[in-house]
């Protein structure tokens, strides 16, 4: 079998390899074979923390809004709903910012959400509360029933 040099193309492959390796602690940036290796899992890192990033991100904007949202008030929940009831639409980060950078401008936001909520937060407790002395009502007639039942066990032994 013949011998097969590696050339102008081995080289020029391996120092691309190597260029990507720049800053590898180490041998990980001078010896081809740990290079290479490094170089693809620092790509699989780099393609799955892409994704990563934006749940950071997104985790971070939703602690602001928590947190400058509880100072007026409300909790994050509440002041979402609250913004989507009044038709407002902005997004996370766009409040995260607020948040922090006008804080005049993000508590006139949490009083706007704040009123609708309240309001549905009523009717829910309203409707709690009537369907609480539903059940009671109902309850009752049944320890009626059950305490006559008993009787007319007792009155026919």
């Amino acid at each position: 079998m013949a011998r097969v040099k590696g050339g102008y193309a081995t080289k020029r492959r391996r120092n691309r390899m190597l260029k990507l390796a720049k800053g590898y602690f180490g041998s990980k940036h001078t010896l081809y074979k740990t290079a290479k290796q490094q170089v693809m899992k620092g790509l699989t890192y780099a393609y799955r923390d892409r994704k990563q990033n934006k749940r950071n991100f997104r985790k971070l904007w939703i602690a602001r809004i928590n947190a400058a949202a509880r100072l007026n008030g409300l909790s994050y929940n509440k002041l979402m709903y609250g913004l989507k009831l009044c038709n407002v639409e902005v997004n996370r980060k766009m409040l995260a910012d607020l948040a922090i950078n006008n804080v005049e401008e993000f508590n006139a936001l949490c009083k706007m959400a704040q009123k609708p909520v309240e309001k549905h937060y009523d009717a829910i407790k309203k409707a709690q509360i009537a369907n609480y002395k539903k059940v009671s009502a109902e309850l009752a007639k049944q320890k009626e029933a059950v305490a006559k039942a008993r009787a007319e066990r007792k009155a026919s032994r």
